[in-house]
């Protein structure tokens, strides 16, 4: 079957500020494809107060996941679902077997990256609580490939409150002071969307690869549908 030139793609977001990062991410890598997107901002305030993953938030993502994957008013089905909220991969992995479209969870292609670069590799958020099951994820992912990386976690504190608030030049002077005081590794990963503003800022360090997750996750969507 030929590949579709335009595929529709739908985004869905648990926070308003994942959004530019991931239009930007399509407009310079993917322009082609049709973006749509469904924002539950509800989502990350939710799991905020709960402190963990629930049931009842997995099921709200199956159908978030149904929703989106149904098919537009000329017949067009979407192609791909990317999510952009970093803290539900459990939840994302229960959409991925309820359908049967691609389905990526936002850090799944930059962990790939990550994972194929070196053994030591650094985690930043801006959102604490979404750093434990970021670690599993990427645990699991090296344990599937036989691997064991030394894995290095930091939050750069203030700055998604800095990012809400309307100050981005705040925002990214706090990841740019946060990677500058991370240990030698091989990879760095802003582990959210919203984060991916920030890459940028942070000062080249030799031997180290910075990696934003959605320009990565647009990559592997191209090349899963089969785009050139």
């Amino acid at each position: 079957m030929t590949p579709n030139p335009n595929p529709r793609i739908v985004l869905v977001h648990a926070l308003r500020e994942s959004q530019v990062p991931a239009w930007d991410a399509f407009a310079q890598g993917w322009p082609e494809a049709r973006i749509f997107n469904l924002l539950d901002d509800s989502l990350s305030a939710d799991f905020a107060a709960a402190g963990s993953l629930t049931p009842r938030m997995t099921e709200r993502f199956l159908t978030l996941g149904r929703y989106v994957a149904g098919t537009d008013p000329d017949g067009q089905r979407t192609a791909a679902i990317l999510f952009s909220c970093s803290a539900f991969g459990a939840a994302i992995d229960a959409v991925k077997k309820d359908l049967t479209i691609p389905v990526l969870r936002p850090n799944e292609a930059a962990f790939e990256a990550a994972l194929a670069t070196g053994s030591r590799i650094a985690l930043m958020s801006t959102f604490p609580k979404s750093l434990p099951p970021l670690v599993s994820e990427l645990r699991a992912m090296a344990a599937e490939r036989g691997l064991k990386p030394e894995i290095i976690t930091t939050v750069a504190a203030g700055g998604l409150e800095a990012l809400q608030a309307g100050n981005g030049v705040e925002h990214d002077h706090i990841a740019a002071a946060t990677a500058a005081a991370l240990p030698s590794v091989d990879v760095l990963v802003l582990c959210q969307f919203s984060l991916a503003r920030a890459a940028g800022s942070i000062a080249p360090v030799r031997g180290r690869m910075v990696l934003t997750t959605p320009a990565s996750a647009v990559a592997k969507l191209r090349s899963l549908l089969g785009a050139q």
